[in-house]
């Protein structure tokens, strides 16, 4: 995917913990890279190694307000616009559910309203929790899903849902030229230790020989899947030359309990854990596992890295980022608590 011409992306959401990963990939492709983020979820240190680059720009911006005008001034140079903005935990993204569907709604409206004016590729970042708890094992794109469209989560997966709706609607009507990817759960280094996730969570309540918390007994599934391997899914996605006009799921078809996932933490950190158990969370899925047969098909991809070999990565930058004191996780009291989360 090396570039023959300099190209513009705009990365929305770039600070944030995959969207950091991906704007460093898209510098090493050749790409000039304008990072877009509002800095409500994300971190500005995930930038800094990106900031001495050649070809790397930050804006501090919302998606919901009118995009800033350094970007709209540059709207003829950028060729692909990659949209992941939006808090991707459920206690980051229910602490303000008006916001959050608005990311979803407005925020994908202007991105799609640029892409169309410079003529650029857009690419969303839909998610997983499209399917809600799913009645089908594992979850194909054909699949409706089984989503609360009333409950405390649906800020965020009615919000991807109508987020697709518009992105397939300017596609049909020739408006933009558009990919979207439905994303499994995802970790690795840079996600934000008291984010609320359950890989964040219990390797850094293991980190700091805290109880960590396990919600329900354990059972439920997710697959996980390590940023690197996410990062190139969504460029071959957004290089490639399907026609655009369906989803595809990226994410890891290796099922995992959470018991599991904690066994995986407990041997890479080596030492005791105690393990707090708290009822499950409103609507939370009770498994997840992708179909990933139509990015094989189509993108030739599937993800590379296993469990451990990740698990080992991440526990290692977490505990980096501890030893600094890290905000948020210094005190037992402030110390994150596992969410079953994407």
């Amino acid at each position: 995917m090396k570039q023959d011409k300099k190209e513009t992306a705009l990365v929305a959401g770039g600070a944030g913990f995959i969207g950091s990963h991906l704007c460093r990939a898209l510098l090493r492709q050749g790409f000039d890279v304008i990072c877009l983020d509002n800095l409500l979820t994300a971190r500005r240190s995930n930038l800094l190694a990106l900031e001495a680059e050649r070809g790397f720009s930050f804006v501090r911006g919302d998606v919901v307000d009118p995009l800033p005008a350094v970007i709209t001034e540059r709207g003829a140079d950028i060729t692909r616009i990659y949209n992941l903005a939006c808090a991707a935990s459920p206690p980051l993204y229910q602490a303000d559910p008006e916001h959050t569907m608005l990311t979803n709604v407005v925020g994908t409206d202007r991105l799609l309203r640029l892409a169309e004016r410079a003529g650029a590729r857009f690419l969303l970042s839909s998610t997983s929790e499209v399917y809600g708890d799913p009645e089908r094992h594992p979850q194909s794109e054909e699949y409706r899903g089984s989503v609360s469209c009333t409950g405390p989560r649906a800020c965020y997966d009615e919000g991807k849902r109508a987020a697709e709706a518009m992105t397939f609607d300017f596609a049909r009507s020739g408006r933009a030229e558009v990919r979207v990817a439905r994303i499994f759960n995802t970790y690795g280094p840079h996600m934000n230790p008291d984010d609320g996730r359950v890989v964040s969570n219990l390797v850094c309540q293991a980190l700091l020989g805290l109880p960590v918390t396990i919600y329900g007994d354990g059972s439920q599934t997710r697959s996980f899947c390590y940023v690197e391997d996410m990062v190139k899914a969504l460029m071959l996605l957004m290089e490639s030359d399907i026609a655009g006009d369906e989803p595809v799921n990226l994410g890891n078809p290796e099922e995992r309990t959470i018991a599991e996932l904690l066994d995986a933490i407990r041997a890479q950190v080596d030492r005791e854990i105690e393990v707090e158990h708290r009822p499950l969370p409103v609507d939370d899925p009770t498994r997840r596992r992708p179909d990933i047969g139509r990015a094989r098909a189509l993108l030739g991809w599937a993800p590379e890295t296993g469990l451990a070999e990740g698990l080992a990565r991440t526990v290692d930058w977490f505990a980096r980022e501890l030893a600094r004191n890290a905000p948020g996780v210094t005190k037992e009291e402030d110390a994150p608590r596992a969410a079953i989360a994407v």
